[in-house]
């Protein structure tokens, strides 16, 4: 099976979110991570699915339904190594008093995550990176103690030299300031 991220380019309207995920709902197609937000065009909203699926043809025709929805200025799909992507997840770990320390030196230098909150008896890390790395580093810390663990979806850029502005007319949008 191979794993396809989808990047959709809206407009920010109510009620979209739902128009797209019944597309695949329909095609008893699950989402395995999904990621919206604001792009850097005011009032454009940039929808980052990841699915996995045997058939290019079947995500093919997805991609086309999707684009059938009025709001939609744009789409495309990518494999794994057509994008940039990362994932950011946090871990609260246990630490309490005359438990096994944690390693932070190790943890800083060997797996590049980072202490965000300390308690006496927790700590939470985060961790960005691939979802393999994510999960690596799942297993290191397993033996601690996972009090809760939340991973965020995939947000991910295509590897080629064009960008939003080339799909969307310069005197349409505005630009954050």
């Amino acid at each position: 099976m191979n794993t396809y991220t989808i990047c959709i380019f809206t407009e920010n309207t109510i009620g979209l979110l739902n128009r797209i995920t019944i597309i695949f709902t329909r095609r008893r197609i699950n989402i395995e991570s999904l990621t919206v937000s604001e792009t850097e065009r005011k009032g454009v909203s940039r929808f980052t699915i990841v699915i996995k699926h045997e058939s290019r043809e079947t995500v093919e025709k997805l991609v086309r339904q999707i684009r059938k929805i009025i709001e939609v200025m744009a789409v495309f799909g990518y494999l794994n190594d057509e994008i940039v992507s990362n994932e950011i997840a946090l871990f609260k770990i246990a630490t309490p008093l005359g438990s096994k320390p944690l390693d932070i030196e190790y943890i800083n230098k060997h797996f590049n995550a980072w202490v965000v909150y300390w308690q006496l008896d927790y700590v939470v890390i985060e961790k960005t990176g691939s979802e393999k790395e994510i999960f690596e580093f799942f297993s290191y810390i397993k033996p601690h103690g996972i009090l809760e663990f939340v991973r965020s979806g995939r947000v991910a850029v295509g590897k080629t030299e064009k960008g939003l502005v080339e799909y969307l007319p310069e005197y349409e949008w505005e630009y954050y300031l």
